[in-house]
């Protein structure tokens, strides 16, 4: 695997709300928040550009809603905000696509001449999901770090219930099965990007 100098690392939503299990339930992958660490201490220490995309969900329970103690990144985020070398950008947004937020995620990747990106973060099947998928859309060679992403037990039609896992699975199934994304892992992307 080879990673380009100027690809973009995209930390999707790694928002303390998340950390609210009364809310969102039963999650899968308890080490997504050190291999998400470790990603973006590579990305920094190389210069590469890096995006830290924040929902500002507009339900009006969600711990992810603005001027909510959720809403805020991790601290391991906020504290590494910044501090790169290489280019950053803050993305905010209310839907599941980073590339439909504020500002323009595609318009800013194409100015620092990215194509390559490699995208980590919460949930796997919703917002990480999204992001793939658009970017796969628009051309974009999309690495979806399944290592460094979580997601939660959901409830579907019919009553059809699954576990954290196994719709992680799906989603990288249909994410590498289709054609939107490669499904890697975070050892795969540090050993390629140092």
């Amino acid at each position: 695997m080879e990673i380009a100098q100027n690809a973009a690392l995209i930390v999707v939503d790694v928002q303390k709300g998340f950390e609210e299990l009364d809310y969102f339930g039963p999650r899968n992958n308890p080490g997504a928040d050190d291999s998400i660490l470790s990603l973006i201490d590579v990305w920094q220490a190389t210069g590469r550009p890096i995006v830290f995309v924040r929902n500002d969900s507009d339900w009006p329970d969600s711990p992810l809603r603005p001027e909510y103690a959720g809403n805020d990144f991790k601290e391991y985020v906020e504290q590494r905000r910044g501090k790169g070398t290489g280019p950053e950008l803050l993305v905010t947004k209310s839907v599941n696509s980073s590339f439909l937020g504020t500002p323009n995620l595609d318009a800013w990747l194409k100015a620092q001449g990215t194509s390559q990106v490699v995208l980590v973060g919460i949930q796997t099947n919703g917002c990480v999901e999204t992001t793939a998928r658009h970017g796969g859309n628009l051309g974009y060679d999309v690495l979806f770090a399944y290592d460094a992403t979580y997601t939660f037990d959901v409830e579907g039609p019919f009553g059809w219930r699954r576990t954290a896992d196994e719709v992680a699975q799906a989603s990288a199934v249909s994410l590498q099965g289709i054609g939107f994304a490669r499904v890697v892992t975070t050892k795969e992307v540090v050993d390629a990007a140092q």
